[in-house]
């Protein structure tokens, strides 16, 4: 499957701008599971999307979209998928490629950020996600969903965006370690929010977006679903400062749980990625 449906003349790696990578795997899910299926959704709801970005004016396509095979799962756990995950992601930096990461669980991010930092040790980690995942350790395994922007962080700084669920100790962690951590609530009533928070950001970027980031009314297709979100034009509005004041070295999507004969989640996030590519382009 290629991302997007694109002809082969703009989906091979050699000439392609970004490499798109599936990674369907749901170890460590809680409540809701199905985010294996989320990469495959999305690619499937990519080839609906019309390929002219009516807001950049262009298509994005043109600048190269390769999708690589599904990594294959690793049975022995969350930390060796996370190393898998790293390593197939060094393979697509060795060639100058944006890695594009479809998820999924969130524990898989952590992976591309460890591919990612030794390229670009001054990188900053852009979270977006309903809950914190500062646990320590969670169900016996520090490479939970729940832990993995405490793993980064212990690699790179973090800033958080649309938090709204946290264990008791992860707001304590947080601002022991005074990490910026901005709530859905922050960016409903602050004016300039998206200022704020890109300013808290180094020159280049990574971006980890976890769908529940989004309120569940336009996003119910969710491992853990939490009310008072963001919507589509806020996360919008971030991703374009982000673009215009950062290099964004590569990105995510991940948790995406798809709901049997509901299709509109599965869209929004193949045209949030589109978009998000086509920031990417425009800013090149």
């Amino acid at each position: 499957m290629i991302y997007g449906g694109i002809s082969k003349d703009y989906a091979s790696f050699e000439t392609a701008t970004f490499v798109v990578v599936p990674v369907p795997y749901d170890l460590t899910t809680t409540y809701q599971a199905g985010t294996r299926n989320g990469p495959a959704a999305i690619i499937n709801a990519s080839y609906q999307m019309e390929l002219y970005d009516e807001e950049l004016g262009m298509e994005t396509y043109l600048t190269g979209i390769h999708t690589v095979d599904p990594l294959e799962i690793e049975a022995g756990g969350p930390g060796e998928m996370v190393e898998s995950v790293r390593m197939k992601v060094a393979d697509i930096l060795l060639h100058d490629k944006v890695p594009v990461v479809l998820g999924g669980e969130h524990s898989i991010s952590l992976g591309v950020v460890q591919a990612l930092i030794e390229k670009y040790p001054s990188m900053t980690v852009l979270h977006l996600d309903a809950h914190a995942d500062m646990k320590d350790s969670y169900q016996g395994t520090p490479y939970s969903h729940a832990c993995v922007s405490r793993r980064i962080f212990e690699r790179c700084p973090v800033v958080q965006v649309g938090i709204r669920s946290m264990s008791s100790e992860e707001p304590m962690f947080i601002r022991n370690k005074g990490i910026p951590s901005y709530s859905s609530e922050f960016v409903h009533e602050h004016e300039g929010w998206e200022k704020e928070i890109c300013g808290k950001l180094t020159n280049e970027v990574y971006i980890s977006i976890d769908l529940d980031v989004f309120d569940p009314s336009i996003m119910p297709a969710v491992g853990t679903p939490e009310p008072g979100g963001v919507y589509w034009k806020d996360v919008i509005r971030l991703m374009r400062e982000v673009s215009e004041n950062c290099i964004i070295r590569g990105f995510d999507v991940v948790e995406l749980a798809p709901i049997p004969g509901m299709v509109a989640p599965d869209f929004t996030a193949a045209k949030l990625i589109y978009r998000i590519m086509g920031y990417i382009t425009s800013k090149r």
